[in-house]
């Protein structure tokens, strides 16, 4: 989010196959692989407020981080849900297939993708999301 411009989500889906000693989630480089397209479609510096999921305090993410002179990272403090706008957002996209019945996996991916999208189209939402969250932004006194 951007004054004067609308809010918008970066997003991105990964499905990770099944199996025992399989990854389950994002690790560092899809983490940084996000922020990285991010900041090529902004193309200005980003904060970034973050859970402290293990992947994003690892040594590695750190250094990561530490390679983007663009990026500033606040984590927030442990256990706080309430205080992550991106619960809010799967909150709101979980919501929506209470009553559906999916047979394969591409169908949920793709009614999830369809549900982050619509997102966009949406940014007071999202915006919504963000002040639930106790956040704002608000431009800097000159």
């Amino acid at each position: 989010m951007r004054p004067g411009s609308r809010t918008r989500s970066c997003h991105r889906l990964i499905s990770h196959p099944a199996g025992k000693g399989k990854r389950r989630s994002m690790g560092e480089r899809d983490f940084i692989a996000l922020i990285d397209g991010a900041h090529q479609l902004v193309k200005v510096p980003i904060v970034l407020v973050r859970d402290r999921l293990n992947t994003h305090v690892s040594r590695r993410m750190q250094q990561l981080i530490a390679d983007r002179e663009w990026l500033t990272v606040f984590l927030l403090p442990a256990y706080s849900p309430d205080l992550n706008p991106v619960e809010w957002v799967w909150a709101h996209v979980k919501h929506s297939p209470a009553n559906l019945a999916v047979v394969a996996l591409d169908r949920l991916e793709a009614f999830v993708r369809n549900r982050l999208k619509r997102l966009q189209y949406r940014p007071e939402i999202l915006e919504g999301f963000i002040a639930g969250a106790g956040l704002t932004l608000k431009p800097s006194p000159r």
